[in-house]
């Protein structure tokens, strides 16, 4: 565990809009799958998380389907995926709601992976972020499109040390799929 002395160990939350949706008529909001680039750009956000050796020890994912259709699809790039928590609360969550669930989370998990839906996932990252590497805070609030990435680090002794303002943005990316 990487730890500052009297700060507690480093602690990175990465975000991920859930893919690109389809949007069929008489379906649900919640029920939307993925777009066929959604099911490209899902396995290209697993492997930039892996190429960026920034694989969660735990994912927390919203109950909507397209939301876990990313998931299956991005974990499956990984040789082993951690446990995740389907949260029926990230689904049309407020910032206060997507905070609540990250502070739930174990203080043993040191990488967390939330994936969900926007606006909500923009105006948590930049509620989080007192301050971002380069331009990336400027680049989350101009767009954070679907599959986007954004990983905060913030040290704690647990996550529920994490506060707005308290977190730095260390990356912010897009990953896309190649088109067949």
């Amino acid at each position: 565990m990487t730890t500052r002395a009297g700060h507690g160990p480093l602690r990175r939350l990465v975000v991920l809009r859930h893919a690109k949706s389809a949007w069929p008529e008489g379906v649900a909001d919640h029920e939307r799958p993925l777009a066929p680039r959604g099911r490209r750009d899902a396995p290209a956000a697993g492997r930039a998380l892996a190429e960026a050796d920034c694989l969660p020890d735990l994912a927390l994912c919203s109950t909507a389907v397209r939301a876990r259709q990313t998931w299956q699809l991005a974990s499956a790039q990984w040789g082993t995926p951690p446990p995740v928590r389907f949260d029926p609360r990230l689904y049309a969550a407020d910032v206060s709601d997507l905070l609540a669930a990250v502070h739930e989370t174990p203080p043993e998990v040191e990488t967390l992976l939330l994936i969900g839906h926007n606006p909500e996932l923009t105006d948590l990252v930049l509620a989080l972020a007192g301050q971002g590497l380069d331009d990336t805070l400027e680049r989350v609030g101009t767009k954070f499109p679907t599959a986007a990435i954004a990983v905060l680090a913030a040290h704690g002794p647990s996550w529920e040390a994490l506060a707005p303002g308290r977190a730095l943005l260390t990356e912010m990316t897009v990953p896309r799929g190649e088109k067949e």
